[in-house]
């Protein structure tokens, strides 16, 4: 996988083999930050990445500016990974959490401008996950929150919907509060 923008656009990233993992595509990356590119400035973003997994959305943000990007993942290994290649990569504004996302949810005291969510797609409990982050205190009240999810969910009657987008495989649904 490579960084697309920013400071280390084009950086390739290479996970080590065995990581169970199902990255983000470079196309579904590429063009869910072409849609941020027009809406947000990320100069001053708090960024919160849950279910990091490969760490390919913290990296994005820092390389193109966000203020901070926190990475919760709970798998050992992929926690690791994604801070050994964030000191490899000197992007200093990320930081690893190893910890469940529901657990880093309810305590964390850090308020996020946008909240990514990729679970795993398989997760029992997907459809939990935009109340979860919605209602917790990390979400700012003019936050946005995208959460990646398979093609057979529709978020689309949840009352903070807003946007949906579709890259392959690939979906994005989007959601804020009410300005």
């Amino acid at each position: 996988m490579r960084i697309i923008s920013g400071s280390h656009k084009g950086r390739l990233v290479k996970p080590p083999a065995g990581l169970k993992l199902r990255p983000t595509t470079d196309m579904a990356r590429e063009g869910l930050f072409n849609i941020l590119n027009n809406i947000l400035d990320y100069n001053e973003l708090y960024i919160l990445d849950l279910f990091s997994g490969t760490g390919s959305i913290s990296y994005e943000f820092a390389s193109r500016g966000a203020t901070i990007v926190h990475s919760v993942e709970l798998n050992a290994k992929h926690a690791s990974f994604i801070a050994g290649t964030a000191r490899k990569l000197e992007l200093e504004t990320i930081r690893v959490y190893r910890t469940d996302i529901r657990k880093y949810l309810s305590s964390s005291k850090v308020t996020y401008n946008l909240i990514f969510a990729d679970p795993p797609y398989n997760l029992e409990w997907i459809d939990d996950i935009p109340d979860m982050v919605i209602n917790s205190a990390c979400m700012d009240t003019h936050g946005l929150f995208i959460l990646e999810h398979p093609g057979e969910y529709n978020f689309s009657n949840h009352k903070y919907f807003f946007q949906h987008r579709k890259y392959g495989s690939v979906n994005f649904s989007f959601f804020s509060m009410p300005q």
